[in-house]
């Protein structure tokens, strides 16, 4: 059986196509020119739906959308427990609910509780059959191995002393914000603070090369986006050129680019994209005549609704069950006219006949899985309704829409997503819905629209993988995570390693 090479999965946060190539034609990119020119490379690779931070790192870590790994937002509205869910919008949206239950809930509830048990994220497929896997901070880490609290450096020490104590799943070898470290080396992270957590992650990433600790790591490079959100998304130049050299880093700990392409296969993807944001949109007005869920749960007992901005989309709940058509159609009436919002978005039918609506000022559409059109991933939908909804044409049987990637797909698998909003709203370019802290990216830039100027981003890969990215005529977040199962030999969760396959990845 021939050698597996060593897998790296780099997610660069944000990264935006047209950006990248900028950078590397500018020469500022040059690990990352490297894998393009050795490999393949895809500008259009979609972002799950919402395409903010926390749904999309769970696509690619699982491969499911919203619907199976049931993540639906960067905040939403636990009804089980009468209460918001904030991963962290802004420190003053998480100040609004608490900082520490807002780092709670990011930390460890995002991968304990609301992180959906009937998926697999690709540690724990690699960990049951024992290759070494890693991981550097990252929003969803879910393995198989227990860690302990970091007391490695002093700030470490405090934090976990007075707040985080708790024992955590993870990959084999696990680095996570200074928090976590299943090993002593010598990398400081800051408890993550933006500008530093390439570095970490840099840091972590040359030491595990450099001492053979790893056959799978995911290698996380967030800083662009906080970049792209002050500076704007075409202003990444910088911010890319800065992950890059943490690319360099992990390569020079090889020995250079040669000898690291030699022993390792490489993946890198975006998460999503970035648009450009001029104006902002107030939801809690659109609302104003509505009883309104705040972030108190004993306030919020009667509340009729409850509002969940998350950048460039949004998710209304009816939290009256029993008046919840009633609701939803005053909510979606309460946006019609509101400036920016640019798709509402809901269910209406029983469960096992449910149809989704697709409203904007263009027309209505309403689809649901069937046979009468075929989208450009295979996907078949019976669609009825205005086509100019999601600006859209049918041709020869082919659902066609340029402006609104893998719309019906993403559509779907975001409303039926058992944590979802009964309303979910997406913003027009150049539009963000305020955050409950009253933060927005106005100047900068954002994501999180189904729109393509935020929802296509880059895919790379190299040394794994097709020969040719044609063999898909539409790629997505959830074809990463099956590359990296099917790299390892993982097919339908079989793996075909077995004990010959542990003797090439090598041993602890």
């Amino acid at each position: 059986m021939t050698a597996t090479k060593k897998l790296v999965l780099v997610v660069i946060d944000a990264l935006k196509p047209s950006m990248l190539e900028r950078a590397i034609a500018n020469g500022r990119a040059p690990a990352l020119a490297r894998i393009r020119r050795d490999g393949c490379y895809v500008d259009d690779c979609v972002a799950a739906f919402p395409s903010v931070t926390p749904v999309c790192a769970a696509t690619i870590t699982t491969g499911a959308g919203p619907d199976g790994h049931w993540i639906p937002s960067m905040n939403w509205y636990h009804r089980e427990e009468g209460r918001y869910v904030e991963y962290g919008s802004s420190f003053s949206a998480s100040r609004q609910f608490g900082v520490l239950r807002s780092l709670t809930d990011t930390v460890y509830r995002m991968n304990a509780e609301h992180l959906s048990d009937e998926v697999e994220t690709v540690y724990e497929s690699l960990d049951d059959i024992d290759v070494r896997t890693a991981g550097t901070t990252y929003l969803i880490y879910r393995g198989r191995y227990e860690h302990e609290v970091s007391n490695e450096t002093a700030l470490a020490r405090i934090v976990t002393s007075t707040l985080f104590r708790r024992t955590i799943l993870g990959p084999r070898e696990l680095f996570y914000a200074d928090l976590y470290a299943s090993r002593k080396t010598g990398c400081r992270g800051q408890l993550g603070m933006p500008g530093i957590r390439d570095q970490h992650t840099g840091c972590v990433g040359a030491y595990l090369v450099e001492n053979d600790l790893f056959d799978f790591m995911l290698f996380s490079l967030p800083d662009n986006d906080a970049w792209s959100h002050k500076n704007g998304p075409h202003a990444q130049v910088t911010s890319i050129a800065a992950a890059d050299r943490q690319l360099e880093r992990l390569m020079h700990a090889a020995g250079g680019p040669d000898a690291f392409l030699d022993e390792h296969a490489v993946i890198v993807t975006s998460d999503h994209s970035q648009a450009a944001v001029e104006e902002r949109i107030r939801l809690d007005r659109a609302f104003a005549e509505f009883d309104v869920a705040t972030r108190s749960a004993a306030r919020s007992i009667n509340a009729e609704v409850a509002l969940s901005p998350a950048q460039r989309a949004a998710m209304v709940y009816a939290l009256d069950l029993e008046r919840r058509d009633e609701l939803v159609a005053r909510s979606v009436e309460a946006v019609r006219e509101v400036d920016g919002v640019d798709l509402v978005l809901w269910l209406t039918g029983p469960p096992d006949e449910a149809e989704a609506v697709v409203r904007s000022r263009r027309g209505e559409l309403r689809f649901a899985p069937g046979d009468q059109v075929v989208d450009d991933r295979g996907g078949r939908w019976n669609v009825e309704g205005d086509l100019s909804a999601l600006l859209g044409e049918v041709q020869d049987g082919r659902f066609l829409c340029s402006e609104y990637p893998d719309a019906l797909a993403r559509i779907w698998s975001a409303l039926k997503c058992p944590n979802a909003g009964d309303v979910l709203l997406s913003a027009s370019p150049g539009y963000e819905f305020v955050d409950w802290g009253g933060a927005d990216h106005v100047g900068g830039g954002s994501h999180g629209s189904l729109h393509r100027s935020d929802s296509l981003g880059a895919l790379l890969w190299c040394g794994t993988g097709p020969a040719s990215a044609s063999v898909r005529e539409r790629w997505s977040l959830r074809d990463v995570a099956p590359m990296v199962r099917e790299h390892f030999r993982i097919t339908d969760g079989v793996s075909g390693l077995g004990k010959a396959g542990e003797t090439q990845l090598g041993a602890d």
